[in-house]
C-alpha cells in the first residue's frame, strides 16, 4: 500500500516529466525549424538561446524521473558483497549524500536566481529573465531531495528493489 507522500511524489513528478519531455519536444521542433529555415537564408532569431534555456528545463526536471526508476548507475557488483542490512545502510548512507548534495545545489540555484533578478540578466538576444529558470530548477532539486528521503524509508521497509 502506497503511502500518501508516493502518491504525492509520483503526482509531482508526472508533472515535472511532462514539463521536461514538453520542453524536449519543443527543443526538437525548434532545432528542426531552425535548420530547415537556415537553409533557405531565415533563420530563427534567438533559437540558439532558447534551445539553451530549454536544455536546462530538460535536464532539471527530469532528474526526479530518473531517481524514481532507479534509472541511474549503481555499483551492484559492491552491493552484492554485503548483507542485506549492510546494502540497506550502504544505500542509506548514499542517500543521505544525495540530499545533501542536491540541497547545496537548490540553495545556491536560489542564491543565483535572486542575484539573476536583481541585476536584471536576460539572455541577449531575445532578452528572456534566467531568474525564473534558476527558481523553478531549485524547486526541482528540493524535490529530488524529497524523493531520495522516500527511497531511504523504502530501504529500511524492505521495499527497495
Amino acid at each position: 500500500m502506497e503511502s500518501k507522500f508516493d502518491v504525492f511524489l509520483k503526482f509531482v513528478n508526472k508533472i515535472l516529466n511532462v514539463i521536461g519531455g514538453t520542453a524536449l519536444t519543443a527543443m526538437m521542433l525548434l532545432t528542426v525549424s531552425d535548420v530547415i529555415m537556415r537553409s533557405i537564408g531565415h533563420p530563427i532569431l534567438g533559437a540558439y538561446e532558447l534551445v539553451a534555456l530549454l536544455l536546462a528545463v530538460v535536464i532539471g526536471f527530469t532528474i526526479p524521473k530518473v531517481s524514481m526508476d532507479k534509472g541511474h548507475v549503481i555499483m551492484e557488483f559492491l552491493l552484492e558483497k554485503l548483507s542485506p542490512t549492510g546494502k540497506a545502510v550502504m544505500i542509506t548512507f548514499t542517500r543521505l549524500l544525495c540530499i545533501g548534495l542536491f540541497a547545496i545545489i537548490g540553495f545556491n540555484l536560489f542564491l543565483i536566481a535572486k542575484e539573476f533578478n536583481l541585476s536584471g540578466e536576460v539572455s541577449s538576444t531575445l532578452k528572456i529573465p534566467f531568474f525564473p529558470i534558476a527558481y523553478s530548477i531549485g524547486v526541482v532539486c528540493f524535490f529530488e531531495c524529497l524523493v531520495f528521503v522516500s527511497d531511504i524509508i523504502m530501504v529500511w521497509r524492505g521495499q527497495h528493489e
